[in-house]
C-alpha cells in the first residue's frame, strides 16, 4: 500500500468493462478529471464495454472515445488499447497510485482472480496487486453464483477491494445521476481521494 502526501499528484488507471452501469464510469471519469490531486488518468475500455455503451447510452464510440465520455477533450486522460499488453501500466515500474475497474464484469473478475493477464485490463490489475497498490473492483452482477463469490474471495485475499455497484438511499437521491455520483464519491474516499461535495452520514443531503 502506498502512503503519499495529500498534495502529491496522483496517476490513476480507470478500466471500464462490459457490465451494465456505464453511467457510473462516466461520473468516475468526470470526478477524476476534475480532481486537482489527479494529474494523469490511464483509461482502458474493453470491447464489451463499447457494446454496453452503445446499448445504454446510444453512443457509438469507435473514435474520440474520451471526448464522447467526458464531453470534451482532455490532456489529463490517456486512452490505452485493450489489447496493448505493452502499454505503460503493464509494468510495475509505471508509477500508478491506484486502479479502479468500474463497472467490473464477472469475466474480468475471473481473469484477475486467476492471474490470466490476457489483456491490458487484466495485466494492469495483476501489476497493481503484485505492487501492493489499491485495486478496486466495482462488480456489477446479480445474483452471484458460487463461482463469482469464490472469485471475489480470491481477489480479496490477493489484496483487492471488491466494491459492488450498490446504490445508497440514505443520502436521499433525487436523480439517477445523484445515485451514481454518490457511489463514485464513496469509491474515491476509499482510495484516499475524498471529494469536497460528498455526502457523509449525519450531514444534510446536497440537493
Amino acid at each position: 500500500m502506498q502512503y503519499l502526501n495529500p498534495d502529491t499528484p496522483r496517476t490513476l488507471t480507470l478500466a471500464i468493462t462490459g457490465a451494465s452501469g456505464i453511467l457510473f464510469a462516466r461520473h468516475m471519469l468526470h470526478a477524476l478529471h476534475a480532481d486537482p490531486r489527479v494529474d494523469h488518468i490511464y483509461l482502458v475500455v474493453s470491447p464489451s464495454a463499447l457494446r454496453v455503451l452503445a446499448e445504454e447510452d446510444g453512443l457509438i464510440a469507435k473514435n474520440n472515445l474520451t471526448e464522447k465520455l467526458l464531453g470534451h477533450a482532455s490532456e489529463k486522460i490517456q486512452l490505452l488499447a485493450h489489447e496493448d499488453i505493452g502499454a505503460p501500466i503493464a509494468s510495475g515500474s509505471c508509477p500508478v497510485f491506484a486502479m479502479i475497474v468500474l463497472p467490473c464484469s464477472m469475466g474480468t473478475l475471473a481473469g484477475i482472480a486467476h492471474g490470466l493477464a490476457a489483456n491490458l485490463i487484466e495485466r494492469a490489475a495483476d501489476v497493481t496487486l503484485k505492487e501492493r497498490r489499491p485495486l478496486v473492483l466495482c462488480v456489477r452482477e446479480t445474483p452471484f453464483n458460487l463461482i463469482h463469490i469464490r472469485n471475489m474471495a480470491t481477489v480479496t485475499e490477493a489484496g483487492a477491494s471488491v466494491f459492488p455497484v450498490i446504490p445508497t438511499f440514505y443520502n436521499q437521491p433525487l436523480t439517477i445521476d445523484d445515485i451514481a455520483r454518490n457511489f463514485v464519491h464513496r469509491v474515491l474516499q476509499h482510495i484516499g481521494l475524498p471529494q469536497p461535495n460528498a455526502f457523509h452520514w449525519g450531514s444534510s443531503p446536497n440537493h
